[in-house]
């Protein structure tokens, strides 16, 4: 995809200034690691059993630990590779804890940690098109992001979506395999398993509402163990579907948001699943539009 810069009514090519070597990506993405992804920097380079990790990260909000693995060649597996580092963190649990607690100053015990939600992520200038075609799967815990740096002094990070993915990555592992071992203990969470516990009502509800906060703007969607989430890059809206009802969160502090109608709860002091200050619980379309203008405040801010 071309860019430009507008200079009045003349265009100007931004050109791409290629990374040289993989450090490169890594020391950038190592050093805005809550800014790209949301997550907790812990480890460089950290070895465990003749295999080396680029970058050992923690998502907090989802208490998981992340792998992140940087690539400038195009010759290989982002299956085998992915699975291979999975099983070597839940085949050694205890290393990666000793490592966060060591590294972090904290004090993570094995129960804190929710290992179904572990995960790779590839980071890499290209990817070919059977590593994109490799990826598309419901409920693979490896992700790729393209990274492109410009001669305008901009670095652009883009995840790589699975397309219309509805196989399971279970069809095609062999018993006792890797990918099997590791699809028995980490979950990927889908939309269609959360909507499988409402009722049509509730999931028609749903489906108008993605629609309408989708129309607002380009947010990706992602579904969480609790929730679904909708984010760019930090979750704005997180949905909770229930069996005869949906609970929004609104991702904005206390005192940020302007309800005059008093729909949302306070739910700074309470424990919640989803990001941000305000809570609000709905059965029927009712409030629609008037919802879309408190997603609309959490969109713009």
């Amino acid at each position: 995809m071309a860019l430009f810069n507008i200079n009045h009514t003349k265009l100007d090519q931004i050109k791409e200034d290629p990374f040289k070597l993989e450090k490169e990506i890594q020391e950038i993405t190592e050093q805005n690691l809550e800014i790209i992804f949301r997550f907790y920097f812990v480890r460089s380079e950290f070895s465990l059993h003749n295999f080396r990790i680029d970058t050992l990260a923690f998502d907090k909000k989802s208490t998981c630990f992340v792998i992140i693995e940087y690539k400038r060649d195009k010759n290989f597996s982002v299956i085998d590779q992915g699975y291979t580092y999975l099983s070597l963190m839940l085949n050694n649990k205890a290393d990666f804890i000793l490592e966060y607690n060591e590294r972090c100053k904290g004090t993570l015990r094995k129960d804190d940690i929710d290992w179904s939600q572990s995960k790779v992520i590839f980071v890499s200038p290209s990817f070919t098109p059977y590593q994109k075609e490799a990826i598309n799967f419901k409920d693979l815990p490896i992700e790729l992001w393209e990274i492109k740096r410009y001669d305008n002094n901009t670095v652009r990070y883009r995840q790589l979506p699975s397309y219309g993915a509805q196989e399971s990555i279970k069809t095609i592992s062999n018993r006792n395999d890797t990918t099997n071992i590791v699809a028995q203990e980490i979950k990927v969470y889908t939309e269609e398993e959360h909507l499988a516990k409402a009722t049509e009502e509730i999931k028609e509800l749903y489906r108008k509402i993605k629609e309408a906060i989708l129309y607002l703007d380009s947010l990706e969607v992602k579904a969480r163990k609790k929730y679904i989430a909708f984010l760019n890059p930090a979750n704005l809206v997180d949905i909770q579907i229930r069996e005869s009802s949906l609970v929004i969160w609104i991702n904005l502090s206390i005192g940020r948001l302007d309800d005059p109608k008093g729909l949302c709860r306070n739910v700074s002091n309470k424990g919640h699943h989803g990001n941000g200050d305000y809570e609000l619980q709905i059965k029927n379309d009712d409030d629609l539009e008037y919802i879309m203008s408190l997603v609309k405040q959490a969109i713009k801010n």
